[in-house]
Parts: C-alpha cells; structure tokens; sequence
C-alpha cells in the first residue's frame, strides 16, 4: 500500500451511525461540530466537509429546490 495512503475501518451501529476513526478525523482537521455531505456514485460514497462556501454542496443541494420554483412561489414571494 502506498505511505500516502491509509485503510481505517469503523462499524455500523444498530442506529446507523458511524464513528469517524480518529485518525482520519485528525488527517482532515475535523471538529465537533463540523458538517459532513455523503454523495453516492455507483455504489461508492465520497464524505466531505462542509465549508461556508463549498461549490459542490451548495450545488447538489440546488438541484432538490426546484420543487420550490413554480408559479405559484413566483406569485407569492413578488412583493418582497
């Protein structure tokens, strides 16, 4: 295996979570707190932190508002 690379392994518990082993969370500098996204690619996840400004978040989150963008919400929202 590569010295860059690194296989950690944690378990699902009956509620569904799972503990970040640690040091993947020190590797990626995360905190209590942090906010984490999980895409799904042909069966492989990719986890990443969630900053204030990242592009590909805010932009996988756009493509669920458009329920959002009718007629009705343009009407209703015209005045403000």
């Amino acid at each position: 295996m590569d010295k860059s690379m690194s296989l950690e392994m944690a378990t699902l518990t009956a509620k569904g979570q799972v503990t970040i082993p640690k040091p993947v969370r020190d590797a990626l500098g995360l905190r209590q707190g942090d906010q984490l996204s999980w895409e799904l690619d042909d069966g492989c996840v990719t986890v990443r932190l969630i900053t204030p400004l990242d592009l590909a978040y805010l932009t996988g989150i756009e493509t669920h508002l458009s329920e959002w963008a009718s007629t009705a919400d343009d009407e209703a929202f015209a005045d403000l």
